[in-house]
């Protein structure tokens, strides 16, 4: 029997790649093809995904970016690489088609759609992307990794929680150790496009703890590289030992072994936080047109395990205060990491491994 092809689809951002990396582990797993239909931005974030995965770049655009001419070249762009896919998919056709969202991900949808394939999307945040929007009513349905997902009426639509990468999955539910007069460490992360803010902020108000608990305070800081020496300079100006670097590839190890989280509020880093189960203080972007880093946020700050802070209200001093009453009480801490547990799908890549193969299934009947 000849082994069955899934073709997916995915943006150029973590919060994209991440999950379409977890279903590409599982489902190679399960001894089907896979292959990752990108754009040169996305393709920067396939490091981690397995040496199986068959992985393409595509042309595709956004109205987003750029001046006039760019813009004008976005609609000849975005049918070349739907016409480029759609004679790749006639030569090997994929018994299923899945998009992840972003720009990069319209020639693949576009041309499944085209040839009348087997297709689906999967969205991670709780208010459908742009991409997402547009095929949401094209496609079988929608795998929504937050729930519940604001979705156009009549969309059929399933909860399956964001997957995660196999790295993060190997430590679902590890041991907290919770803060104390020993060494302990705050992750901060900003994600590809919010990351200034937290780079302005978090090391003032590091610097601002009561001594008695700076003292034992480690930092990992994720910063742009622009960023980079006057976050590593103010740190140890202020005596805050401190690692600083503009991406971390062993995300899950650090999470794992640390007492706090300070971060955006990305789908991929929700899902992060909760299958691990950490402690965390949650910033949505508020550059988000339609906010769903709030919306992403929801089910963790109503469970107990995050606090938020609206970036409108994010100061050194508030930001102080919150990670002193984290970091201070020890019995808060291991409640919030228990409730950020509850929070989590730990399961997600199978749920939408059985809708993938579902899917396939359908198309033969």
């Amino acid at each position: 029997m000849a082994q069955k092809l899934l073709l997916m689809a995915a943006g150029g951002t973590g919060g994209h790649m991440f999950p379409a990396q977890a279903l590409a582990e599982a489902m190679l797993k399960k001894g089907w093809r896979v292959k990752l239909s990108t754009d040169a931005r996305g393709a920067r974030y396939t490091g981690g995904f397995p040496e199986g995965v068959e992985i393409t770049e595509v042309s595709s655009a956004t109205f987003a970016r750029g001046g006039i001419l760019a813009k004008a070249l976005v609609g000849p762009k975005i049918a070349g690489g739907v016409l480029s896919m759609a004679l790749q998919m006639r030569r090997d056709r994929p018994d299923a088609v899945i998009g992840f969202g972003g720009y990069p991900s319209i020639p693949a949808l576009g041309a499944a759609t085209l040839l009348g394939l087997p297709r689906m999307i999967h969205e991670q945040n709780g208010v459908l992307g742009r991409v997402n929007q547009l095929f949401a009513k094209r496609v079988a349905g929608v795998a929504c990794g937050a729930w519940p997902t604001e979705l156009p009426e009549g969309v059929l639509a399933e909860h399956v929680g964001n997957p995660v990468r196999g790295a993060v999955l190997e430590r679902a539910g590890a041991g907290y150790i919770a803060p104390g007069d020993y060494p302990m460490s705050v992750l901060v992360m900003g994600g590809s496009q919010g990351a200034r803010i937290l780079s302005d902020i978090v090391p003032e108000a590091i610097a601002a703890l009561p001594d008695e608990i700076k003292q034992y305070v480690r930092v990992s800081h994720q910063a742009r590289e622009e960023d980079l020496q006057r976050v590593q300079s103010f740190y140890a100006d202020h005596g805050v030992s401190a690692e600083v670097q503009t991406f971390f590839t062993d995300i899950p190890s650090r999470m794992t072994e640390c007492q706090l989280v300070v971060t955006r509020a990305g789908a991929s880093t929700i899902a992060d936080v909760s299958v691990i189960g950490r402690p965390s203080i949650l910033v949505p972007l508020a550059a988000a047109i339609r906010d769903e880093q709030t919306a992403n946020a929801r089910a963790l700050v109503e469970a107990g395990g995050a606090v938020l802070i609206p970036e409108s209200a994010l100061d050194a001093g508030s930001l102080s205060e919150q990670i002193n009453s984290i970091l201070s009480n020890p019995s808060a801490a291991n409640q919030m990491a228990a409730a950020a547990l509850s929070a989590g799908v730990p399961d997600a890549t199978d749920r939408l491994v059985t809708l993938v193969e579902q899917l396939a299934e359908k198309d033969k009947a």
